[in-house]
């Protein structure tokens, strides 16, 4: 159900339209300038084409109409014998297909229905769909505006919990996700940061103690990126050497001889790897050779190998100065997760919540 605000501007989005075409009747007195746009709904920044301006004309901004009617949630059609616009606004829900309400703003089945998919049991569901509303609100009456930049740092921060980007990817394949199923919980945090920031004061002795404690999770260690062929026998290794030295493309080689399918199929690249994580013969050899040499043949339990170091990378430690924004956000975004149950509880507290699941509905007043 829209709110009156969202069509008091969508009024304004028509006015600001038909404005334009009134200014356009006489060309000589136009003087535009053309600006990047940036489309807020409901306190969130929407996404628009790179190459869609805005256009500022005498001290006005005008925005495209079909961004913002799409941003509101209608759709918007031009009948061009007419001279007329139309806006179509979705279906109104009736009041049966309600779940919950949330100092009046309703929460709907579909909503319930899609996150269940996503897992959980309907309690639980329904209550993040309302904690889910709540910050909202209560972000919205701030007057808080989240960017797509609000949005990516979130991100971020879960992808550096996690070590790697790699390791993020995984875990999304294991779960069946992708990143547009995590953009709810995006969302909450960055407005959840934004309401809690004022709280939260860390200080230099906080930021030094973690880096104290966690020193070594900020170094990397040295790193060579290497492809390497498997074989069974010497003689077969030696023969791919002879091959190599003349001048054969190696990943082509590695394709059609490796015995290791899997890095076979790649070329025989194995990526970066730290010392410790390869067998030791291996491990010795390709942390020995220069960039872009090729091994003699090196024998381990798993046959020989003809290793291509392509890669080196010095093992690096950073100093305190050079970590120290990164261990802030990591102590802010900590202080956000302890101090948001009790935040939610407050607004819970004092907020018209009506649970309409089952026969009988139930409000927290």
């Amino acid at each position: 159900m829209y709110k009156l605000k969202h069509v008091i501007v969508s009024f304004c989005a028509g006015a600001l339209f038909f404005s334009g075409v009134s200014y356009a009747a006489d060309p000589s007195k136009i003087e535009v300038i053309v600006k990047p746009l940036k489309l807020f709904f409901d306190g969130v920044e929407k996404k628009v084409p790179d190459s869609q301006p805005s256009i500022v004309y005498n001290g006005t901004t005008y925005v495209p109409l079909r961004f913002a009617a799409d941003a509101f949630g209608q759709g918007v059609r031009y009948d061009g014998a007419k001279s007329s616009i139309y806006f179509t606004t979705p279906k109104q829900q009736s009041g049966t297909d309600l779940v919950a309400t949330v100092n009046g703003i309703g929460i709907q089945q579909q909503q319930l229905f899609e996150a269940l998919i996503k897992g959980g049991n309907g309690d639980t569901v329904l209550g993040g769909l309302i904690t889910y509303e709540l910050v909202k609100q209560e972000a919205d009456a701030r007057g808080i505006l989240i960017t797509t930049d609000d949005i990516q740092r979130e991100l971020n921060n879960i992808i550096n919990n996690m070590g790697s980007r790699e390791n993020f990817e995984l875990a999304l394949q294991q779960y069946h996700m992708t990143e547009d199923d995590l953009y709810p919980d995006l969302l909450e945090q960055a407005q959840l940061r934004k309401l809690l920031l004022a709280q939260i004061n860390i200080t230099d002795s906080a930021i030094r103690s973690y880096y104290n404690q966690y020193k070594d999770s900020f170094n990397t260690p040295e790193q060579v990126h290497a492809s390497h062929i498997l074989v069974a026998t010497k003689d077969e290794a030696d023969a791919i050497y002879t091959q190599l030295i003349n001048g054969t493309d190696f990943a082509a080689l590695a394709k059609e001889k490796s015995i290791d399918t899997g890095s076979g199929a790649n070329g025989g690249d194995l990526g970066y790897f730290a010392r410790g994580v390869m067998v030791s013969e291996f491990e010795d050899a390709a942390f020995s050779l220069k960039v872009g040499e090729i091994s003699l043949p090196v024998q381990s339990q798993y046959g020989y190998h003809l290793i291509l170091v392509t890669d080196h990378k010095a093992a690096v430690t950073k100093t305190l100065e050079d970590v120290k924004d990164q261990i802030k956000e990591t102590l802010t975004s900590q202080k956000i997760y302890e101090l948001s149950p009790s935040y939610i509880d407050e607004l819970r507290a004092k907020a018209d919540i009506k649970n309409l699941l089952g026969t009988n509905s139930t409000s927290s007043k």
